[in-house]
C-alpha cells in the first residue's frame, strides 16, 4: 500500500517540474561575432545577438520605419540641430542600475570618445550630449543630419550600463535587453538568460536564448532538421528545396538589404604597396574580370541580385542611369598592359572561412585567371578577416554588409576619408564632398543627386567593388510560432514561442 501511495505523489511531483522546465531557444548563426561591445563590434553575426541583449533608443519594423524603443519620442528644432528624445520610464539595465538621461549621455559620449569605437563616424554629427533630466535628454548636432535616427537604431543607439561599462565590455555586456549575459566560449556559444525586470517581458517567453556559430550552411540545416536547433539563419540556396520539402521545417524568404563586396587596400601599409593597391586601371581590370550574374547562378540558385551599388533596386537611391559592370577580359587584360603590369599578376583575396564565401571565391579565382591575374585565396574566420582588414593585412577582402534603412549607412562608413570602417584607406575630398552634404539635407531629390555623384566617383576608382545583395533566409522548426522576418534580417523575439 506504501508503494501505491507514493507512485502518483512521485507522478505529481515530475509533472509540476515538467510544467515549470526551463525552456530554451538555439539559434544556429554562421559565424562566431567579433567583440560583444556594440562601440567596437562590426560583425553581422553580432548585431543578432545584439537583437536580443542589448535594447536600443529606436528600432525598425519590416516596413522600413523608426519606431519607439527606449526612447518613446523625439523631434527635431526648427533649425534642425537639436534632437530631443523623450526615455522610456521603468528602464533597468541587467545590474539593476536605472536607465536614464545621464546613461543616454553616457553611451554617446562614449561612441564619439572611445579610441577604437567604429561608431564615430556614424555618430561625428554630434557636439554635445546634454541631461535636460532624467526621462528628456538633447542631442546637438553641428550641423543638420538626416541620418542620425538611422544610426541610433542600430550600435551607435544601443545602451551599455555606465557602472559597469568602466571595464572590458566584452568579456560581460550588460545592457538593458530581453535577455542578459550569461556565458560565450568563443566558436561554441553564447548564452543569454532571461531578464526578469525586463520593461516588456511578457512578450519574450524563453528562459534562455543560445546562439551557436556553425559556418557550414549544410551542417546547420541538418541540426535543425535533427532538432538540434530551432532556428537558423542565412540558409544557403543550394539547401532551399531540401528545407521546404521537410515538413517538419518552416520557410522566411524576404529581401534583404545587405551586401558582399571586395574591399581593396588602396592606402593602409605595407600591403597597400601593389599594382591593385596603387592603380585604379588595375581594380577596374579586377572588377571586369568578375561576371555577378554567373555567380548568382552557380552559387546562388538565381536567387541573389547581382549588383554594382552599395544600395538595393528598391532603395530610392539606386542609380538606375549606372550601369552594372559586366564581364569583359578583353578589356581587362587591356587595362593591365596599358597598367604596365607582367601578367599573370599575383593578388590575394581573403574570404571567410564557410562553404559560400569560398565558393565565390574560388569562381573569382578562376575568372579573374583568364584576365591575367594569379588569385591567392586565404579563408579565415569572419571576425578574423575584418579584423586583418582592420589592421591593413590585406590587399583585397571579400566581407558583408547588413545593410541599413538609410543610404549613407550603407555607404559612407565605407569609403569617406577617415571612416570608421574604411579598411583600404582610400580618401577622395571629391566623394566626401556629396556623401558629407547627403548627411545633412533630408530632400530625396538632392540626396539622390549627391549620392547619383559619389557612385560615379566610386565607379571609377573602384576603391570596392559590390557583387551582389543577399535575401534573407531563415529556416525553423515549425514549433517555433510568431516571429516575423524583417529585411534587415534580425531575429526579433518579441512573441516568439514554441507551440504548446
Amino acid at each position: 500500500m506504501k508503494i501505491a501511495r507514493a507512485i502518483p505523489a512521485m507522478l505529481l511531483l515530475l509533472a509540476a517540474n515538467a510544467a515549470f522546465a526551463e525552456s530554451t531557444l538555439r539559434i544556429g548563426i554562421q559565424d562566431d561575432p567579433d567583440v560583444l561591445d556594440p562601440h567596437r563590434s562590426r560583425t553581422y553575426s553580432g548585431r543578432l545577438v545584439y537583437t536580443a541583449l542589448c535594447d536600443k533608443l529606436v528600432d525598425v519594423t519590416p516596413e522600413l520605419t523608426y519606431v519607439p524603443q527606449l526612447a518613446t519620442a523625439w523631434n527635431w528644432s526648427e533649425d534642425g540641430k537639436t534632437l530631443t528624445m523623450n526615455l522610456r520610464e521603468g528602464v533597468t539595465f541587467h545590474d539593476g542600475e536605472p536607465f536614464d538621461a545621464a546613461a543616454v549621455k553616457f553611451n554617446l559620449d562614449r561612441a564619439r570618445t572611445l579610441p577604437d569605437s567604429l561608431r564615430k563616424s556614424e555618430v561625428a554629427s554630434i557636439e554635445s550630449v546634454e541631461v535636460v533630466d532624467s526621462k528628456t535628454v538633447a542631442i546637438k548636432v553641428k550641423q543638420p543630419d538626416a541620418t542620425l535616427i538611422s544610426q541610433l537604431s542600430d550600435r551607435a543607439g544601443m545602451m551599455l550600463a555606465p557602472k559597469a561599462s568602466q571595464g572590458d565590455v566584452g568579456a560581460k555586456p550588460v545592457c538593458s535587453g530581453p535577455y542578459k549575459f550569461l556565458q560565450r566560449v568563443h566558436q561554441d556559444r553564447i548564452v543569454l538568460e532571461r531578464f526578469d525586470q525586463y520593461w516588456n517581458k511578457q512578450a519574450y517567453h524563453f528562459d534562455k536564448v543560445v546562439f551557436l556559430p556553425i559556418p557550414d550552411t549544410s551542417v546547420r540545416l541538418a541540426n535543425l532538421r535533427s532538432g538540434d536547433l530551432d532556428i537558423i539563419e542565412r540558409v544557403a540556396p543550394t539547401d532551399v528545396k531540401t528545407a521546404k520539402a521537410d515538413s517538419n521545417l518552416v520557410i522566411s524568404n524576404s529581401p534583404g538589404l545587405g551586401y558582399v563586396h571586395l574591399m581593396f587596400n588602396v592606402a593602409d601599409g605595407e600591403r597597400a604597396n601593389t599594382p591593385v593597391g596603387k592603380d585604379k586601371r588595375v581594380r577596374k581590370a579586377f572588377e571586369l574580370a568578375i561576371d555577378r550574374d554567373a555567380i548568382n547562378q552557380v552559387v546562388f540558385e538565381g536567387l541573389y541580385d547581382p549588383s554594382g551599388q552599395p544600395f538595393p533596386k528598391s532603395s530610392p537611391y539606386y542609380d538606375k542611369s549606372l550601369p552594372m559592370p559586366t564581364r569583359d577580359v578583353e578589356k581587362s587584360k587591356a587595362l593591365l598592359t596599358a597598367a604596365g603590369v607582367k601578367m599573370p599578376l599575383e593578388v590575394e583575396l581573403k574570404v571567410t572561412n564557410n562553404p559560400i564565401a569560398q565558393q565565390v571565391g574560388q569562381i573569382i579565382q578562376a575568372m579573374a585567371a583568364e584576365a591575367g591575374f594569379d588569385v591567392k585565396l586565404v579563408a579565415t574566420e569572419y571576425a578574423t578577416l575584418l579584423a586583418e582588414q582592420q589592421s591593413g593585412n590585406f590587399q583585397i577582402g571579400m566581407s558583408n554588409w547588413s545593410g541599413r534603412p538609410d543610404p549613407d549607412g550603407d555607404i559612407h562608413q565605407f569609403v569617406a576619408c577617415k571612416a570608421g570602417q574604411n579598411d583600404g584607406h582610400y580618401c577622395n575630398v571629391e566623394l566626401d564632398k556629396p556623401l558629407n552634404t547627403a548627411r545633412t539635407v533630408n530632400d530625396v531629390a538632392q540626396r539622390q543627386e549627391l549620392y547619383n555623384k559619389a557612385l560615379r566617383v566610386l565607379a571609377d576608382e573602384v576603391p570596392t567593388s559590390y557583387l551582389y545583395f543577399e535575401p534573407r533566409i531563415i529556416a525553423m522548426r515549425k514549433n517555433v510560432t510568431g516571429f516575423v522576418p524583417n529585411p534587415d534580417g534580425l531575429i526579433r523575439l518579441a512573441n516568439v514561442s514554441f507551440k504548446p
